[in-house]
């Protein structure tokens, strides 16, 4: 399904066979909606489940100019009205989890709930050069030159070793995704830093990290969880995905939040 989003055509996934409350689901850089198949999978039949593409990502027209995380956020509030979802829980990953955030501060009044998957509070500035490296590096050799690197941070070995087929169907996300799209995303996590806000936050919130994540190491996700009042902080026997590589148990503490918030 598509809508034209903040002057964008934007692919989004709408499971409503529970009728329930909204339950959205924003993907990692260099990722799409997909990532989220089986959390889709499990939650739909309690929740609206909502998945999308970023800008310039899967299926989702790569923006004109360049934009930052809260410009992101502002897609997201769009889409919802769009959509008639007054409020949602809110689930994000990597930079969907700096989406989330962001969005928990800028539209506080449409958020039921927060969990923030493998992210960070802000880029430290020694961090920053990387991800423009990164951005001057898919411009210059094209994104598929970024998948095994990626999918050595992204995953354990054992996890790559015993799902290979996984991997791959990773790694052609990766692959396929827009030049533009993945350097203007990876450019505006550069510039992000909501450190200073996310004790405004009053909804309930968990934040997830991995223990093996080099990309995102814990320390960073625990700023997070030590600033929002009351935060949850759980770390998963994983890397980056930990949605994919411990889903069951991914799916257990989001449905202790989910509870959480509706009770």
């Amino acid at each position: 399904m598509q809508l034209t989003i903040n002057g964008i055509d934007t692919r989004y996934v709408l499971d409503n066979e529970g009728g329930g409350p909204t339950l959205t689901f924003i993907h990692q850089l260099g990722g799409d909606l997909s990532v989220w198949d089986q959390m889709a999978g499990y939650f739909r039949h309690g929740y609206n489940v909502l998945r999308y593409d970023l800008r310039g990502h899967g299926r989702t027209a790569v923006s004109q100019d360049a934009f930052s995380i809260r410009d992101l956020a502002d897609d997201l509030a769009e889409l919802l009205d769009k959509l008639g979802a007054k409020t949602t829980h809110l689930v994000g990953l990597s930079i969907g989890g700096m989406v989330a955030q962001t969005f928990a501060i800028n539209h506080a009044d449409k958020v039921d709930s927060l969990t923030v998957v493998g992210a960070p509070a802000f880029i430290p500035e020694e961090a920053q050069p990387t991800f423009r490296q990164r951005a001057a590096s898919v411009r210059e050799n094209g994104v598929a030159s970024m998948v095994d690197a990626t999918l050595e941070r992204w995953l354990t070995p054992q996890f790559r070793k015993a799902h290979p087929e996984v991997v791959e169907q990773i790694g052609e996300t990766i692959a396929q995704t827009p030049v533009e799209g993945f350097a203007r995303a990876a450019e505006a996590i550069s510039r992000f830093n909501v450190r200073d806000k996310l004790a405004a936050i009053d909804k309930p919130t968990l934040v997830i990290a991995g223990e093996h994540d080099s990309g995102t190491p814990h320390a960073a996700s625990q700023v997070i969880a030590d600033t929002v009042p009351g935060a949850r902080f759980e770390l998963l026997n994983a890397a980056h995905l930990s949605p994919v590589e411990e889903s069951q148990r991914f799916c257990a503490l989001l449905n202790d939040v989910l509870r959480t918030s509706a009770s």
